[in-house]
């Protein structure tokens, strides 16, 4: 087992800057290497496709490596916005995220972040430990102006379901029920807890 997660090497498969800040709240040195692989699917639930995803995510960056890994701990994450069993991604134009915050304002949604730990021991043994959180938010109504002018922003257009809760789109939360840090894309509290027993 690795001893001392502080004497290890951290990669974080993911460009995401969101991860990146949370990533650094927990104290840890990581370097950040993203995945380049496409983001198909064969789940059809969205606890599984976040778990299928993220362990892609993290899979592929361990293949990249010429050597052997051992001492190292590669951590994958995925995150989806979830309407009525219906699967909200990034928006592909303004008009698409337009769309998809039209859906959600006024109601009650799911984000489901997936996240695949890869651990390498001394021994190039890899033990694998996937997980999922999922949080409810609540958007409160919107007029169209106000969503057109959010959009306008720019903010919305790399973020699933289109929008980020950390940023100006805050003041439209209405409330939550679950993880904080899971809307933005890791949940760090249950990650901390896998983490220690490490």
């Amino acid at each position: 087992m690795i001893k001392n997660i502080h004497a290890i090497q951290i990669i974080l498969a993911s460009s995401s800057p969101r991860r990146r800040e949370l990533l650094t709240q927990l104290g840890l040195n990581f370097l950040v290497m993203p995945s380049n692989e496409e983001e198909h699917y064969q789940s059809d639930t969205p606890e599984e496709i976040v778990k299928e995803l993220a362990l892609l995510k993290a899979s592929s960056v361990a293949k990249s490596f010429a050597l052997p890994l051992s001492n190292t701990l590669i951590i994958g994450a995925d995150t989806i916005v979830v309407l009525d069993g219906e699967v909200l991604g990034k928006p592909t134009d303004k008009q698409d995220a337009i769309a998809m915050l039209t859906k959600l304002q006024g109601r009650t949604h799911q984000v489901f972040t997936g996240v695949s730990l890869l651990m390498f021991e001394y021994n190039h043994q890899c033990k694998t430990n996937t997980f999922v959180a999922c949080t409810k938010v609540f958007v409160n109504e919107m007029s169209l102006k106000e969503i057109q002018a959010y959009v306008e922003s720019g903010e919305p257009m790399d973020k699933a379901g289109s929008y980020g809760i950390q940023g100006v789109f805050a003041k439209h939360i209405g409330r939550i029920e679950g993880d904080y840090s899971n809307v933005m894309g890791l949940p760090i509290a249950t990650l901390y807890e896998i983490l220690k027993k490490i």
